[in-house]
């Protein structure tokens, strides 16, 4: 299977004191770029989070966000902060002591002084192991989603890899052809700069330049790299850099071959292999 690095997956939890929501998306880049945004209740579970991610994910730029809504009508539960109201307390007794006439505070005055009633804490356990839930939740939709994509690069790859190989037969043909006429008209502008001189320095003159312009050798090794490109499609995983170097071999070929190129249908062939090889290379930026 071939993965794009390009994803996006949700996923939610309801609560009767609020909502998780996680959101996890990515795109290319040359390693593992992990990023976080939590709120500070859940900085305490990024670390099992990353690992999550580490264990699904080779190469991509990731974002994983998590939010938490409160929900503003659930029923408050509220306890006494027994400390401060044990503090109020002895402070009562001592301005009791110390002034004359002062009176008692009363419950209600007691309840409403600042800090003695606290609303109850989040549940943290719970709102971690569900972010955990929902972060695997999310990586399989997140997987689901780069593999698909993946799918598509590879048929589109597939198809330009079927056309450069086309290309190739369709030139391989013709080289035996070019060289013999280019080594004709090399032969007679010898003959005729020299004044029909000696024939062995013409025939190690046009044999040279010949070698030049024979583009057997490259035409080989582009068959060569487009088969490698098909057999590293085909055993698929996290194969982007393998196929990112095979795109510079290929593009090393293909420029060869045009400046050796003595005939225009070569040199035409040489431009298609270089515009398909460029597209097969924007392509592969997306694969993992």
């Amino acid at each position: 299977m071939i993965n794009s690095m390009t994803g996006y997956a949700t996923a939610a939890k309801e609560f009767p004191f609020g909502a998780l929501n996680l959101e996890l998306r990515s795109v290319n880049h040359r390693y593992l770029d992990l990023q976080f945004r939590l709120p500070d209740d859940l900085r305490a579970v990024e670390p099992a989070l990353r690992e999550l991610v580490v264990a699904r994910v080779s190469r991509g730029k990731v974002e994983c966000r998590a939010t938490f809504a409160a929900n503003p009508s659930a029923p408050k539960m509220l306890k006494l902060n027994e400390p401060v109201l044990q503090q109020l307390s002895a402070l009562e007794l001592k301005v009791c002591a110390l002034l004359a006439g002062a009176g008692h505070l009363t419950t209600a005055d007691a309840l409403r002084w600042p800090g003695v009633l606290a609303a109850e804490p989040l549940p943290l356990e719970e709102l971690h192991s569900a972010c955990r839930d929902l972060l695997a939740t999310a990586l399989d939709e997140f997987a689901a989603a780069r593999a698909r994509e993946g799918d598509k690069i590879k048929a589109l790859l597939l198809e330009r890899a079927a056309a450069a190989e086309r290309i190739v037969s369709e030139v391989a043909p013709r080289i035996p052809q070019v060289v013999s006429a280019f080594q004709e008209k090399l032969a007679a502008r010898l003959k005729d700069a020299l004044g029909g001189g000696d024939e062995e320095r013409i025939r190690q003159e046009v044999a040279l330049f010949a070698n030049k312009v024979d583009v057997d050798e490259e035409l080989s090794r582009l068959t060569t790299h487009v088969a490698e490109l098909k057999r590293v499609l085909a055993e698929g995983g996290a194969v982007g850099k393998r196929l990112d170097f095979l795109m510079q071999e290929l593009n090393r070929e293909a420029n060869t071959l045009g400046s050796k190129s003595a005939d225009i249908a070569v040199s035409q062939a040489a431009l298609e292999l270089k515009l398909l090889i460029e597209q097969m290379r924007e392509q592969i930026q997306n694969i993992e």
